[in-house]
């Protein structure tokens, strides 16, 4: 087969001299004045010249047939690297091992992340210890308050019902000590009534002595009872001090109140610390995991860049596979003939290993800018065209398309 992009130039450099020399109006009057033989031998020449220029402009420039051009065959490369950095473990794979999604390719060692991962869990399980004593604190502080506020409620009741209590008892001493004193006044007026009649002669001396013995008894009654009295005076202002113990109660309330809204921010500083820990487990869970590294596509590795031992940063590439199902063709189309070609427009990639048997392809991608003719071109006349490089995706490859191999392809009129 030709390639045809050196065919296309081939004809480029062509098409000006020929129209260059094409006979003018008054140069084929000319030729009419000649001798009929060589007019004849003129027109024939003449005749082959215009149809090989049909049949040029047909099948290169101006016709509705396949646009040639010849390439290599390309592919979509995937760099696996490393997102965090380690010293390298393990290497499963070599250049040309196939691969499949998850397969496990490279394993970073994990002693260090492994340490931080217990140190994490063990601040995840002392936060969760604060938090629970917090939730005790709250508990406890809720049962106490309960308590106090029932303690103050009870000293309430007692106050009124010692103050009631002392009221009537002394309320009780005094009418005793008003009736002693009425019993003291009628024995010492017995008494001394007694001792008139005694000098009158009237009463015996034994009757003056029972009197004056009741009349000194009436005076230690009465003497008894003011003191009952004044006990039950001093009941009643114990009574009556008891009236602070609801404030006492009531202070006591407020400082097991504080201890409680105390237990509760505390209880919230631990919650946000445990979240936190959490958060620093789970970042260091995924640092293990990133630790070790797994295939993304099913492919085939064209690329090994670290062995066993190897010290590795953050980003660093350790492997890069290829799809073969996603090669392409890539080449160049002279920029006169890029206005034939659309993206999704099927063509054909023939292999040198088998001309016979095309793959089907389509055109993918196709560059934005012309660019001057590349490869191996070092002819000055050559070296100023522009082209257009271009991506026939192949549908199929079959794993028969390798990259790096060189290839002819046809895009297919529409």
């Amino acid at each position: 087969m030709l390639r045809g992009g050196l065919w296309q130039q081939d004809q480029a450099s062509l098409v000006p001299p020929i129209v260059a020399e094409l006979p003018h109006p008054k140069v084929l009057q000319r030729l009419a004045r000649l001798p009929s033989r060589q007019r004849l031998l003129l027109g024939g020449g003449l005749g082959l010249l215009a149809l090989g220029l049909t049949g040029w402009f047909a099948l290169g420039r101006g016709g509705s047939g396949p646009l040639r051009l010849s390439g290599r065959i390309e592919g979509y490369e995937t760099d696996v690297g490393a997102r965090v950095g380690g010293r390298v473990a393990l290497v499963t794979v070599r250049e040309g091992h196939a691969v499949v999604p998850g397969q496990l390719l490279v394993r970073l060692d994990d002693d260090e992340v492994q340490a931080q991962l217990r140190e994490a869990q063990a601040r995840v399980a002392a936060a969760r210890q604060r938090e629970q004593d917090a939730r005790s604190q709250i508990e406890v502080a809720t049962s106490r308050i309960e308590e106090s506020q029932l303690n103050r409620a009870q000293a309430r009741l007692d106050e009124q019902g010692r103050i009631l209590q002392a009221r009537a008892n002394l309320a009780t001493a005094e009418a005793q000590l008003q009736a002693g004193e009425a019993r003291l006044e009628l024995a010492r007026v017995t008494a001394a009534r007694t001792e008139q009649l005694t000098r009158e002669g009237a009463a015996s001396r034994q009757t003056l002595d029972q009197d004056r013995t009741a009349h000194a008894s009436a005076q230690a009654t009465v003497r008894a009872l003011a003191r009952e009295v004044e006990a039950a005076r001093g009941a009643l202002t114990l009574a009556r001090s008891s009236a602070y113990n609801p404030a006492i109660r009531g202070a006591q309330l407020a400082a097991l109140r504080r201890q409680l809204q105390q237990a509760r921010a505390q209880l919230r500083a631990s919650a946000a610390e445990v979240g936190a820990a959490l958060a620093a487990e789970e970042r260091i869970r995924a640092q293990l995991a990133y630790l070790t590294i797994r295939s993304p596509i099913r492919g085939v590795v064209i690329a090994r860049s670290v062995e066993p031992g190897a010290v590795v940063t953050n980003g660093r590439t350790l492997l890069t596979l290829l799809d073969p199902a996603t090669v392409y063709l890539r080449g160049f189309i002279p920029e006169g003939d890029i206005g034939r070609v659309r993206t999704g427009q099927e063509a054909r990639v023939f292999l040198d290993s088998a001309p016979d048997r095309p793959l089907a392809a389509r055109v993918a991608e196709i560059d934005a800018q012309a660019s001057f003719t590349p490869e191996n071109i070092y002819f000055r006349k050559d070296r100023v065209r522009q082209v257009f490089g271009v991506k026939l995706a192949i549908t199929a490859p079959g794993g028969y398309a390798k990259p790096g191999m060189p290839a002819d392809a046809e895009i297919l009129s529409r």
